[in-house]
C-alpha cells in the first residue's frame, strides 16, 4: 500500500472515531494482512512457508473509558458491538467478526493485560475472503491494542501464538502459525522464511525496487462441503504414518519417490502419494525460492512459483478454473512482458493469485490480467501491488 492509501485509511479511522465517540482517539495501532509467496499446505506438515506482510492493514483507534465494557464499531461490518471484559465468557456458537475481537481481548486479559473499559473503531483495507489473512490482521491488531491499553508487552512471538489460539478457540479454525507470525513479526523490505516446526523465522531481504508483488483477486470462492481441508490433512498424516514419521517434513523427496508403493493401495489409489508428493516437494521449492531471492535469481524464483501452482492444481487439487486462468494469463505474458512468476496463494478453491512482476510494468500487467480474465471467465478481477510491509505496531 502506498503511503497515500495508508494515510487515507488512518485519517478515515480517526474521523470515524470522532463521529462515533465525540473525541479524538488516544491510541492508534495497525497490523497488516499477508500474502504467501510460496509454501502452501506445508504448515500442518511441519514444513516451511514464505510469507510477507502486505501494504494493506487493519487500523484500530481507541480511547480508555471509565466503564467496565468495550464498545467497538467495525467500519467494514457497519456494526457496533459491546464486550464485557471478562475472559471467562465462553465463545459464541456462531463465528462472526466479534469472535476474533472477543478472543483477542479475553486471551490478552488472561495473559496479564489490565484492560480498562474502552471505545474503539476498527477499519481495514485488507480484502475479506481473499486469502490475505484479514482475520489474522484483526486479531493481531486487537492484541496490539490490548498491550497498549493494558500496560503489558507479550513479545511478538507470544502475541502471534496467542492470536493463533484465538483462531482455534473463538473462530473454530485449526489454522497453522503463518498468518499470525507474519502479521506480528513482519518487517518492511523482508519476506519471512518460517520453519513451522521450530517456529523460528528467518527474515530474507526483498529490497530490489525493480520487482513488486501483484495480487490478483479472482473474486470467486467456491462453496466447499467442509471435508476438503480435513481430507488433505488426514491424507498427509496417513502418509507420514506409513513412513513411520510424525510429520511429512521428515520424509525426503528421494525417500518418497523410492518408496512410492507405500502410498498406493486399492482404497486410495494414488491419492495419498499425490498429497504427499505436493507437501514434500513444496518444502523443496520453498527453500529454493528463499535461497534464490537472497541472490536476486528471479528466474529460479519464478520457476518455483509456477511449479508450486502446478502441484497445487494437479497433486493437491485445491485450485479452480478461475485461478488457473489467472496463472495461465500471467505465464503467457512471461518474463519478456514483466511477469517473473505466478501462483495461487492461500488455502485454495478461489481467492487470489500472487505474481512477482517488474515494477515498471505493474499497471500494464494488471490491465492485461483483468481484460483477459473477463474474456475467459466473464467475471471482474481486482488487483493491487505491494512491497513487503511492516508488521504490527503502535502508530
Amino acid at each position: 500500500m502506498s503511503d497515500r492509501l495508508f494515510e487515507e485509511l488512518l485519517e478515515e479511522t480517526k474521523r470515524l472515531f470522532v463521529e462515533k465517540f465525540g473525541t479524538a482517539p488516544q491510541t492508534l495501532v495497525a497490523a497488516p494482512g499477508r500474502v504467501n509467496l510460496i509454501g502452501e499446505h506445508t504448515d500442518y506438515n511441519g514444513g516451511y512457508v514464505f510469507p510477507m506482510a502486505i501494504e494493506r492493514c487493519t487500523i484500530i483507534a481507541a480511547s480508555p473509558t471509565t466503564s467496565s465494557t468495550a464498545t467497538i464499531f467495525s467500519n467494514n461490518m457497519g456494526a457496533v458491538a459491546e464486550f464485557v471484559l471478562d475472559p471467562d465468557v465462553p465463545p459464541a456458537e456462531k463465528v462472526e467478526w466479534t469472535s476474533y475481537v472477543q478472543g483477542a481481548i479475553a486471551l490478552s486479559i488472561k495473559k496479564g493485560a489490565k484492560v480498562p473499559g474502552f471505545n474503539a473503531v476498527i477499519n481495514s483495507n485488507v480484502p475479506l475472503g481473499g486469502g490475505l489473512s484479514s482475520s489474522a490482521s484483526l486479531e493481531v491488531a486487537v492484541a496490539t491494542l490490548m498491550e497498549e491499553l493494558g500496560g503489558v508487552s507479550f513479545g511478538k512471538v507470544e502475541k502471534a501464538l496467542m492470536c493463533q489460539q484465538v483462531e482455534h478457540v473463538y473462530a473454530k479454525m485449526a489454522c497453522g502459525i503463518m498468518d499470525q507470525f507474519i502479521s506480528a513479526l513482519g518487517e518492511k523490505d523482508y519476506a519471512m522464511l518460517l520453519d513451522c516446526r521450530s517456529q523460528k523465522p528467518e527474515m530474507i531481504p526483498f529490497v530490489d525496487p525493480s520487482v513488486s508483488v501483484l495480487i490478483t483477486n479472482s473474486n470467486v470462492k467456491h462453496e466447499l462441503t467442509g471435508s476438503e481441508y480435513p481430507e488433505r490433512r488426514a491424507s498427509c498424516e496417513e502418509a507420514a504414518r506409513r513412513f513411520g514419521v510424525a510429520l511429512l517434513r521428515d520424509v525426503s523427496l528421494d525417500e518418497l519417490l523410492a518408496s512410492k508403493d507405500k502410498l498406493i493401495d486399492a482404497e486410495n489409489g494414488d491419492r495419498l502419494f499425490k498429497r504427499a508428493f505436493h507437501a514434500v516437494g513444496e518444502d523443496v521449492r520453498t527453500l529454493k525460492t528463499a535461497e534464490a531471492l537472497k541472490i536476486g535469481d528471479w528466474e529460479t524464483v519464478g520457476a518455483q512459483m509456477y511449479a508450486s501452482h502446478d502441484s497445487l492444481r494437479d497433486d493437491y487439487e485445491v485450485s479452480c478454473p478461475e485461478i488457473d486462468a489467472l496463472v495461465d494469463i500471467a505465464r503467457n505474458i512471461g518474463m519478456s512482458g514483466g511477469v517473473i512468476g505466478s501462483r495461487i496463494t492461500g488455502g485454495g478453491f478461489g481467492g487470489c493469485t500472487v505474481s512477482l512482476v517488474k515494477t515498471d510494468k505493474v499497471d500494464e500487467i494488471a490491465r492485461i490480467l483483468k481484460e483477459e480474465y473477463k474474456k475467459r471467465i466473464g467475471k471482474d478481477a481486482t488487483t493491487f501491488s505491494t512491497r513487503p510491509a511492516q508488521g504490527a505496531r503502535v502508530l
